[in-house]
């Protein structure tokens, strides 16, 4: 028995939001997925090979598809090969590559990227931050060696700010909070608390590993692994 106008209309409404509800659902996935696609970190080095920022994939895909740059294909052993925005889009993603979805297909996320037209290293000043100086000290008690937890953690002032002490790269270490507690006001030689590694305003290459994921690709240890300190 067939059911009331108003039942069945009931019934296709609800059909149809269904529809646009699956809809939204593939959508908002699918916008998910190509945003940590086009969020994955990417390598860029010089035309000399030296590593000079890490970027998303975003803005690296702006500076292949402009010619500014060209990705490099296959590993250290099979020789590193630059490749233009229409040979590598022409590659197809292996099961481990992340990729980004286009009305031609998939393209593969680069990892490393070589400049076309820049040569030099950067200075790379580095934003002081708390995070940036726990990054620079390995989330490690400049005093103890301690390792708590991040919510554990202080900046210590090695010369107190009660002392003239500036709020500076060299003047800012990572404590934890018993070690902030015990050092109080004083100055290092008075408490007997010295710094183990000299606080410092981190350098390019420093700069450029702190701002590494602590997961890095194997494509980029070969240009990695020879920064200088």
């Amino acid at each position: 028995m067939k059911g009331t106008p108003a039942k069945v209309a009931t019934a296709a409404s609800q059909e149809a939001m269904e529809r646009v509800l699956e809809r939204a659902v593939e959508r908002a996935n699918a916008e998910r997925a190509t945003k940590t696609g086009l969020q994955s970190p990417v390598l860029v080095l010089n035309r000399s090979f030296q590593p000079v920022r890490i970027t998303t994939a975003r803005h690296a895909f702006t500076l292949l598809y402009l010619g500014r740059a060209r990705a490099l294909d296959g590993g250290f052993d099979a020789g590193f090969e630059p490749v233009d925005f229409v040979q590598w889009s022409a590659i197809a993603p292996s099961a481990d590559d992340d990729f980004i979805g286009t009305p031609r297909g998939p393209i593969r996320v680069p990892r490393v990227l070589i400049l076309s037209g820049y040569n030099r290293v950067p200075s790379a000043p580095l934003r002081l931050s708390r995070r940036n100086v726990f990054l620079r000290d390995a989330f490690t008690c400049q005093y103890c060696g301690g390792r708590p937890p991040m919510r554990d953690l202080n900046l210590d002032h090695v010369l107190p700010r009660s002392r003239g002490g500036k709020s500076s790269w060299d003047n800012l270490v990572t404590s934890c909070r018993t070690c902030n507690v015990k050092k109080g006001y004083a100055t290092p030689e008075e408490c007997g608390m010295i710094p183990r590694t000299k606080p410092h305003r981190p350098n390019w290459s420093m700069a450029l590993r702190m701002a590494a994921p602590s997961t890095r690709y194997a494509e980029w240890e070969p240009f990695l692994e020879g920064l200088p300190d």
